[in-house]
């Protein structure tokens, strides 16, 4: 007998304005949590940095690095969603919200062995296992057909972006797309859900694919502002991601509230919120 499909929650229309929202609510919760929000972005650039200091003059390799950190970024972001549902419920949004949401949010799991138990960390492993292909697809591609080697970003911007003869770019940037469409649907409400609700890895993505096919235009806003403020971020020499990312992190909470009615998966904490004030999962 073929198993039943997972039960899904509830998926909202929304207007094409309103990720603008998202990122408004973003910035207030960015002043409400103070410092611990903008150091979620001073690490992640630092993590950039760090990229960029090992391949700074392989941008062939660079280039990859650099959109493959992206493809992560929803999993690196879990506490950003874990204080703005602090801030939400009106519970203190600091360390230790944080340090619970990475280090302890195990301990409210009824079975331990069960696959709600590993399924965050299956979706980060996943989402690694996608970066690091890219990663490598980027590297061979821009390596084998760049016409001269590639070494710098102005190498880059020479012989592949403004290379006259040939479509090395057209064709890295077909590829990239191909595979970064498939992985934003995938997880554009998915880590949300999965710190908020009990929801299997299958429950998640599928609600997330759910979330996008049926708000085309309004997620595709989306996808373009994720990439064009990602973009400003990284061409302010990593310096713009310090704000960038922790907005992008709270708005994608926000995101996630707008669009999916969660109601019919229970809590993932096993407590009420007034016994557990700023603890996360």
């Amino acid at each position: 007998m073929p198993r039943n499909p997972p039960a899904l929650p509830r998926v909202r229309s929304i207007g094409l304005m309103q990720p603008m929202t998202w990122l408004v609510l973003a910035w207030r919760d960015m002043a409400r949590a103070g410092w611990i929000s903008f150091a979620h972005g001073l690490a992640l650039t630092l993590l950039g940095a760090a990229i960029f200091a090992v391949a700074h003059n392989r941008f062939w390799l660079l280039a990859g690095a650099l959109s493959g950190f992206l493809v992560v970024a929803p999993v690196l972001a879990t506490s950003l969603y874990a204080l703005s549902r602090a801030l939400e419920r009106g519970e203190p949004a600091n360390l230790g919200v944080v340090l619970k949401t990475w280090l302890n949010w195990q301990g409210s799991h009824v079975n331990k062995w069960g696959n709600d138990y590993w399924c965050m960390v299956q979706f980060g492993a996943l989402l690694a296992l996608a970066a690091t292909g890219w990663v490598m697809t980027s590297a061979a591609l821009i390596t084998l057909l760049a016409p001269v080697p590639i070494h710098t970003p102005l190498d880059f911007l020479r012989h592949v972006v403004l290379a006259r003869n040939g479509w090395l770019f057209e064709i890295w940037l077909a590829l990239g797309s191909l595979m970064a469409a498939p992985i934003f649907a995938s997880s554009v409400v998915a880590m949300p859900l999965l710190l908020d609700r009990r929801a299997t890895l299958l429950q998640a993505v599928l609600t997330s694919w759910q979330a996008v096919i049926g708000n085309p235009l309004p997620m595709a806003f989306w996808a373009a502002l994720i990439l064009g403020f990602t973009l400003l971020g990284l061409g302010s020499l990593l310096l713009g991601l310090i704000a960038v990312m922790p907005m992008l992190g709270h708005a994608s909470w926000h995101a996630y509230r707008d669009l999916v009615d969660a109601s019919s998966l229970p809590e993932r904490d096993a407590t009420k919120p007034a016994q557990t004030s700023g603890v996360a999962p």
